[in-house]
């Protein structure tokens, strides 16, 4: 099942520039997601993160990350922030970075849901771009009404 923006804001509640995925290419229910980024020279953060060198934040390489997983949080329960329900990313664990990514990346984003329990969800994450690893991570989110 493939995504656009449209339908990923229906799932998600950010927007721009805090919207952090591009497109889902793939979704299994129950188990799990990839989707991208791209990631341009326009972006809002590079102006300020090196901006002689721009280099990707990794803590936003980690939301992405996280984004992706609340979409296929959302879509296994059949859920959407309009039905009254939040979903919150509540930690991670394991994070470690390996490459830069830098604008005219496409930074691909997977996530593998781990375990489910009483509306906590942990997923294993990783970001890559070109098939190169840049990111992993153990990320948990809660989902909780509104």
């Amino acid at each position: 099942m493939i995504m656009d923006v449209k339908e990923i804001r229906k799932y998600l509640p950010h927007r721009y520039p805090f919207l952090l995925v591009d497109r889902v290419i793939e979704i299994n229910l129950n188990d799990s997601i990839v989707a991208y980024k791209n990631v341009t020279v326009n972006e809002p953060f590079f102006t300020g993160h090196f901006p002689d060198h721009p280099v990707m934040p990794g803590v936003l390489i980690i939301e992405a990350m996280a984004q992706a997983a609340g979409i296929l949080g959302f879509k296994t329960m059949d859920k959407t922030p309009e039905d009254g329900s939040i979903y919150y990313f509540v930690g991670s664990d394991k994070a470690r970075f390996k490459r830069p990514v830098v604008p005219g990346d496409r930074l691909q984003l997977e996530a593998k849901i781990i375990t489910e329990k009483r509306g906590i969800w942990k997923f294993e994450c990783k970001a890559t771009v070109d098939g190169e690893l840049a990111c992993s991570a153990t990320i948990m989110c809660a989902d909780r009404k509104l």
